[in-house]
């Protein structure tokens, strides 16, 4: 440990912590835009400027290790005069259009040039302006705003993994662009929208909706993938204006995926706000609520439980999926499913359909193996974790199924179930690398599960785990990554078929045979409905 002295206080300090570290650990504020604790450090905007004894000028605190015996002062007059110095360079440039600007209320550059800028300017010469650039149609551009702190460079190349953002010339000319002119091809392009600390990257969906101060602000869990990114939601009356992420360091960091983000127009548009029913001619038509329940009741009455069933869609909450289970058991049916993919989960082992290793566990992993999962897609969140893992080296990532690129490198074993047939019984060459791995970790995607052969991929998935040790004392790296997040909601409170009853394939094989007269969707949007015939749903 390190002894420092901050401001007449000692403290003690890691080695390898920078002075702006500790003068946080402190809880001294140190203004600073460029700096963040998930990114590289660049220590381009200086605002972090401190005095340090024996330096013969004011220090960027960010890029400065800590010394043993230092002696750092962080409210001189020096000080202050220097971070007043750098804020007036700062806003120079940059255009006085705050009544206008979606940042407006939430900005940095506003909040740090009052607690340490001028209050007035000496700058009386024209300011430059740049042509807006086009990063696709979530993010909204005014480049003239933006203080070159290359947070988003950063971010893209270092988190995302898709390097397209960059500077272009040099000093007062340099430009953030993409390289070759084009939009944004990540899946995680929005959080640059929350990185930016001035108004030069604002949400298109947003623009010019809503002023920050005008929102409620409720505090969820994301349910467009099986992760459960902690999210705030912002809304003005009854209207989700915006989504934005909360930091949780076991699950999402501080990162949320676009779908995630961008997707709560859904909630305003084409949804259904009241029942309705088919007149004669096959047409749906508006009905009250008591005729559309005489209608279900005139269709139920005198059927077998045999013939009725329930298939539970991806975006229920488990109350309403425990109200369905109940139903059925009323009805006598015990066709009951909350896989509405057909996948082969186990029913009786829970352990058979978690992610077993938790995603902050993918930190002490040494070995990842991807059985017909793409996480770039199906989870964005986790391929970030296990880029930020690969990284840090001494990684490897080896992928059974189609290829593509996940911003990391990775070994491809082959496409099909004989690739993972020969890894299971111990035939093939990466065999040798599973042997050696201390903590190895699996990920079972839902592609091959919802497969006719799902029940065969699932075993040979476990008789892998078993032989290579995936599952240990103190390390269980057997892995299902869901991209549903009612699934594993419905599989803990048992909403699947009892002993004699029939699973989402079965009951749509019985509808389109005509053996099950009745089908209740709560929510399955996403099953073929041509093969359901005269069955009432």
């Amino acid at each position: 440990m390190y002894t420092v002295t901050i401001d007449d206080k000692i403290l003690q300090v890691e080695p390898g912590a920078t002075v702006f570290q500790a003068c946080q650990s402190m809880g001294i504020e140190i203004p600073h835009f460029c700096y963040h604790e998930r990114l590289s450090i660049a220590g381009n905007c200086r605002m972090c400027l401190v005095e340090i004894e024996k330096s013969p000028k004011p220090v960027a605190s960010c890029a400065m290790p800590v010394v043993d015996g230092m002696k750092i002062h962080t409210n001189t007059e020096s000080v202050r005069l220097a971070r007043e110095g750098v804020m007036e360079f700062l806003l120079i440039n940059h255009p006085l259009d705050c009544p206008i600007c979606d940042q407006g209320g939430e900005c940095d550059l506003q909040d740090q040039a009052m607690g340490y800028g001028r209050d007035f300017s000496r700058y009386l010469e024209n300011k430059r302006a740049v042509d807006e650039k086009q990063f696709g149609p979530l993010i909204q551009t005014y480049m003239t705003r933006c203080i070159h702190c290359t947070r988003c460079v950063r971010f893209m190349e270092e988190v995302a993994g898709t390097p397209h953002l960059g500077g272009l010339w040099r000093g007062e000319d340099l430009e953030i662009a993409t390289t070759i002119e084009a939009g944004l091809s990540s899946e995680l392009s929005g959080n640059i929208i929350d990185l930016c600390p001035v108004g030069a990257l604002t949400s298109k969906p947003y623009a010019f909706s809503s002023r920050s101060w005008e929102l409620r602000k409720i505090e969820s869990v994301d349910v467009l993938d099986g992760v459960g990114s902690n999210i705030r939601v912002d809304a003005r009356g009854n209207q989700v204006m915006r989504i934005l992420p909360r930091v949780n360091d076991d699950i999402n960091q501080e990162w949320i995926g676009d779908k995630t983000r961008f997707a709560y127009d859904g909630l305003l548009r084409q949804r259904l706000d009241r029942p309705y029913l088919r007149n004669a001619k096959g047409k749906l038509e508006p009905a009250t609520w008591e005729e559309a329940f005489a209608s279900v009741k005139d269709r139920l009455v005198g059927l077998d439980g045999s013939q009725i069933g329930g298939i539970a869609g991806d975006l229920c909450d488990c109350e309403s999926m425990l109200a369905l289970k109940d139903l059925m058991t009323l009805l006598g049916s015990p066709n009951i499913d909350c896989r509405q993919d057909g996948a082969a989960l186990p029913i009786n082992l829970r352990a058979g359909y978690l992610f077993n290793s938790t995603i902050a566990g993918i930190d002490d992993a040494d070995l990842c193996l991807l059985i017909g999962s793409n996480p770039r897609l199906e989870a964005p969140i986790i391929n970030a974790r296990l880029r930020e893992r690969w990284l840090r080296g001494d990684f490897a990532v080896s992928r059974i199924g189609a290829k593509g690129n996940l911003t990391y490198l990775t070994t491809e074993l082959g496409e099909g179930a004989v690739t993972l047939k020969d890894l299971a019984l111990g035939n093939h060459e990466f065999c040798k690398e599973l042997e050696n791995a201390e903590r190895p970790m699996l990920v079972l995607g839902q592609g091959p599960l919802g497969r006719p052969d799902g029940p065969n991929i699932l075993a040979a998935a476990r008789l892998l785990a078993s032989r290579f040790d995936f599952v240990k004392e103190n390390w269980n790296g057997f892995n299902v990554l869901h991209t549903a997040a009612a699934r594993v909601g419905g599989m803990d409170l048992g909403v699947t078929p009892k002993t004699d009853g029939l699973r989402t394939r079965g009951m749509l094989k019985a509808a389109k045979n005509g053996d099950l007269k009745a089908l209740y969707l709560l929510g399955a949007d996403e099953i073929d409905m041509s093969v359901l015939g005269e069955t009432f749903v």
